[in-house]
Protein backbone atom coordinates (compact mmCIF):
# COMPACT_ATOMS: atom_id res chain seq x y z
CA UNK A 1 0.00 0.00 0.00
CA UNK A 2 1.38 3.37 -0.97
CA UNK A 3 1.96 6.11 1.55
CA UNK A 4 -0.78 8.30 0.06
CA UNK A 5 -3.35 5.49 0.43
CA UNK A 6 -2.26 4.85 4.01
CA UNK A 7 -2.64 8.53 4.82
CA UNK A 8 -6.12 8.64 3.29
CA UNK A 9 -7.14 5.50 5.23
CA UNK A 10 -5.82 7.01 8.46
CA UNK A 11 -7.69 10.28 7.87
CA UNK A 12 -10.94 8.47 7.05
CA UNK A 13 -10.61 6.42 10.21
CA UNK A 14 -9.89 9.49 12.32
CA UNK A 15 -12.90 11.33 10.83
CA UNK A 16 -15.11 8.50 12.11
CA UNK A 17 -13.35 7.64 15.39
CA UNK A 18 -12.95 11.09 16.94
CA UNK A 19 -16.59 12.24 16.68
CA UNK A 20 -17.85 8.77 17.62
CA UNK A 21 -15.83 8.63 20.82
CA UNK A 22 -16.75 12.19 21.70
CA UNK A 23 -20.47 11.59 21.14
CA UNK A 24 -20.54 8.32 23.09
CA UNK A 25 -18.68 9.82 26.05
CA UNK A 26 -21.06 12.79 25.98
CA UNK A 27 -24.11 10.50 25.92
CA UNK A 28 -22.75 8.38 28.76
CA UNK A 29 -22.15 11.52 30.77
CA UNK A 30 -21.52 11.19 34.46
CA UNK A 31 -22.89 7.66 34.55
CA UNK A 32 -19.62 6.45 33.09
CA UNK A 33 -17.64 8.02 35.95
CA UNK A 34 -18.67 5.28 38.35
CA UNK A 35 -17.36 2.54 36.04
CA UNK A 36 -13.80 1.30 36.43
CA UNK A 37 -11.52 2.22 33.54
CA UNK A 38 -11.34 -1.33 32.17
CA UNK A 39 -15.16 -1.59 32.00
CA UNK A 40 -15.48 1.83 30.40
CA UNK A 41 -12.87 0.82 27.80
CA UNK A 42 -14.67 -2.47 27.18
CA UNK A 43 -18.00 -0.68 26.71
CA UNK A 44 -16.50 1.89 24.34
CA UNK A 45 -14.68 -0.70 22.24
CA UNK A 46 -17.68 -3.07 22.19
CA UNK A 47 -19.87 -0.26 20.88
CA UNK A 48 -17.52 1.69 18.64
CA UNK A 49 -15.56 -0.99 16.76
CA UNK A 50 -18.63 -2.44 14.98
CA UNK A 51 -19.97 1.07 14.36
CA UNK A 52 -16.68 2.18 12.81
CA UNK A 53 -16.19 -0.95 10.69
CA UNK A 54 -19.74 -1.54 9.48
CA UNK A 55 -21.25 1.95 9.34
CA UNK A 56 -18.78 4.79 9.88
CA UNK A 57 -16.05 4.02 7.35
CA UNK A 58 -18.50 2.86 4.63
CA UNK A 59 -20.44 6.11 5.11
CA UNK A 60 -17.28 8.20 4.71
CA UNK A 61 -16.37 6.16 1.60
CA UNK A 62 -19.86 6.81 0.19
CA UNK A 63 -19.54 10.55 0.77
CA UNK A 64 -16.09 10.63 -0.83
CA UNK A 65 -17.38 8.73 -3.89
CA UNK A 66 -20.32 11.14 -4.23
CA UNK A 67 -18.06 14.18 -4.02
CA UNK A 68 -15.53 12.65 -6.44
CA UNK A 69 -18.25 11.81 -8.95
CA UNK A 70 -19.60 15.37 -8.87
CA UNK A 71 -16.12 16.83 -9.36
CA UNK A 72 -15.43 14.59 -12.37
CA UNK A 73 -18.56 15.69 -14.22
Amino acid sequence: MKTKMKLIAALKTWVVVYPSITLLLYLLGESSLVLPLYLKTLLLSFTLVPWIIFAGIPFVDFIIRRVSTKENK
